[in-house]
């Protein structure tokens, strides 16, 4: 009797948010790893999943970057003396040779910075941002092409395999 092989435990993903959107909208070219300076409230939340980065981007001002337009809901038991705005501004910590090739890129017309990915790195929480060039709609539409034939190709393998 031939003895089954055990699966491998899968480890807990350590994404908190992912900004699909991004990836959609633009040509992603350098990334950077970044630490998030947050409030208590705001890292119990995104330790329940509670965030949101759909419309978020990195605003360069005074030779620091920031990072706007990220929603963390505050949870029901946050303490009420406390203010919670959940699309408040938040300082992202990077080294100076990477603020300054950020700025430099983004002076540049039609290149931004927006966030990608939110993520645990042990206890810390940690922002993937990347520099980004906007798409035009024909670009858009050949991004959905090469996914749906990404998809039949993988269902076409499926079927041969099955059989």
């Amino acid at each position: 009797m031939r003895a089954m092989a055990k699966k491998k435990a899968q480890k807990p993903s350590n994404v908190i948010a992912r900004n699909r959107r991004a990836t959609f909208d633009y040509h992603l070219t350098d990334t950077f790893e970044a630490g998030v300076a947050l409030t208590g409230w705001e890292v119990k939340s995104l330790r329940m999943g509670k965030a949101d980065l759909a419309d978020s981007y990195v605003l360069m001002k005074d030779g620091e970057a920031f990072l706007l337009g990220t929603h963390i809901l505050p949870l029901n038991t946050a303490s009420t003396h406390f203010v919670t705005d959940p699309t408040r501004t938040r300082k992202l910590l990077l080294h100076r040779k990477e603020l300054a090739r950020i700025l430099e890129a983004t002076s540049q017309k039609g290149m931004t910075c927006v966030c990608t990915e939110l993520y645990w790195k042990q206890h810390l929480v940690k922002a993937r941002i990347a520099l980004a060039v906007g798409k035009k709609a024909h670009d858009k539409r050949d991004t959905e092409k090469d996914r749906d034939w990404n998809r039949q190709k993988q269902r076409i393998i499926r079927a041969n395999v099955k059989q």
